[in-house]
């Protein structure tokens, strides 16, 4: 049975939301596994959209029955991946694909060698910053910001980069990767 896996990964507002979402629509065989967290919700988002939000003490809980493949603390909140919705896809032979960090890629990739993992990179760090004001109130923006350098000196550790400077031609060479991948399992 087919057990490809897709990680997607980069720092916040980079546009992983927005490949994410193109790709399922176009219906490419791929199943987005919903990462749980103990965050509240933005303005547009509901449970399941784009995440399972539960309180710190059940995520605690579910962290101590091992119900996650990986999870972390990220900006000062929980977030992890369920095993039951990557074992569910597989058994439909569908290519899973998730939207996690650094930290989590690393732990999903030593788990599932297999996985391709495309690290998403912003044009430059100022046009990250332009696309964190243009999303909302940005109390933690120099958090995210610093983050986000964290993030990117690691890019080369993963299988693909992507620079998200248009989207249009960015997402074009994101989804060759993601079809291949979802081929070649």
């Amino acid at each position: 049975m087919k057990k490809a896996m897709i990680i997607l990964i980069g720092p916040s507002a980079v546009g992983k939301s927005s490949f994410l979402e193109r790709a399922l629509k176009e219906d490419l065989g791929l199943c987005d596994i919903i990462t749980y967290t103990s965050r509240g919700k933005r303005p547009g988002e509901s449970e399941g959209c784009p995440y399972h939000f539960v309180s710190r003490q059940r995520f605690t809980e579910l962290r101590d029955q091992e119900f996650f493949v990986e999870w972390a603390v990220v900006h000062g909140n929980f977030y992890g991946t369920p095993k039951d919705q990557i074992e569910e896809a597989w058994k439909r032979g569908e290519t899973v694909i998730m939207d996690i960090d650094v930290q989590g890629a690393q732990s999903v990739k030593k788990i599932y060698p297999q996985a391709v993992t495309i690290f998403l990179m912003p044009p430059s760090v100022d046009a990250l910053r332009q696309r964190l004001i243009k999303r909302g109130p940005a109390e933690d923006l120099e958090l995210r910001l610093e983050n986000a350098q964290r993030e990117m000196v690691l890019c080369h550790q993963f299988d693909h980069v992507v620079i998200n400077d248009q989207f249009e031609p960015a997402y074009g060479e994101f989804r060759k990767i993601v079809e291949k991948a979802s081929q070649n399992q």
